[in-house]
């Protein structure tokens, strides 16, 4: 059987009529995000104890994360779950600043493409031992001049 579906001319042109007049911007109110709950919060605060970096990885990634958290996640021993928080544009700036010196050239990559950190972290990382990480900030600062 074809999934292909054929609409008579009258569906087609009812769809026609009731298609919507969208600003830009306001498709994304049809689409709104269920609300952050504190049983939402809870699952994030459990989630991110769990065994596998993966899982943690999830929390450090989610905008709802708290601070608090995302300040533990920033300390784990997984290069993973830091590079998440890393990327993180809801992570407070100086725990970025603490990452733009991390042991692991992935997380201070990711550091040096988060457009929330404080230019005196983009500042060491334009002088870092990574030829990569030099290039990101590089690479960077030049669209950010556009």
């Amino acid at each position: 059987m074809s999934c292909i579906r054929f609409n008579t001319p009258a569906q087609r042109r009812q769809m026609r009529e009731g298609a919507l007049n969208l600003a830009e911007g306001e498709v994304a109110l049809l689409h709104l995000s269920p609300a952050v709950t504190d049983s939402k919060i809870e699952r994030l605060r459990l989630l991110a104890r769990h065994d596998n970096p993966k899982i943690r990885e999830s929390v450090a990634s989610s905008r709802n994360t708290p601070e608090d958290l995302l300040r533990v996640l920033a300390e784990d021993p997984d290069e993973g779950v830091r590079s998440c928080i890393a990327r993180n544009e809801s992570t407070p700036c100086d725990v970025l600043s603490a990452l733009a010196s991390d042991r692991s050239e992935k997380v201070r990559a990711w550091v040096a493409l988060n457009w929330f950190v404080p230019e005196d972290a983009m500042a060491a990382l334009a002088q870092d031992r990574s030829r990569v990480v030099r290039g990101l900030v590089s690479w960077k600062a030049s669209i950010a001049e556009r």
